[in-house]
């Protein structure tokens, strides 16, 4: 069974987001998605400062089964990036909702209220 913290909002493409009191969201993938690519061997990261749209492609995890675009949750320009990623991308898999792969400021707050919470996500991923 897939742990999903009830802190955190999902995307249905897989994605996580958490926000920070900052007001920036944090974007990840969720342990129900590293499953199910398998080892991941490399991660392509945004550019700082990139805008993205809701439902954009930010990036791609590949692992030794399939490469996954990673799908902004929200809009917004982004702030931030996990470096450690590039060296250790094995990451993803052992705590995913500790690594996260980037960071942006919203375009428009009201669009992290959609995303699912996490019984929402879990019906999601049960059906």
């Amino acid at each position: 069974m897939s742990n999903i913290p009830a802190d955190l909002r999902f995307a249905e493409s897989h994605e996580w987001a958490r926000q920070e009191s900052d007001g920036t969201v944090t974007v990840g993938i969720s342990d129900h998605a590293q499953k199910s690519l398998g080892d991941v061997v490399f991660v392509e990261l945004p550019k700082v400062g990139q805008v993205l749209k809701a439902g954009n492609a930010a990036g791609v995890v590949e692992s030794v089964k399939a490469a996954s675009e990673i799908y902004a949750p929200v809009g917004g320009t982004v702030t931030a990036v996990n470096e450690e990623l590039g060296e250790e991308p094995e990451l993803v898999n052992e705590e995913p909702y500790d690594a996260w792969i980037f960071k942006l400021k919203p375009s428009d707050k009201s669009e992290f209220k959609k995303l699912l919470d996490a019984a929402g996500y879990k019906a999601l991923i049960d059906e």
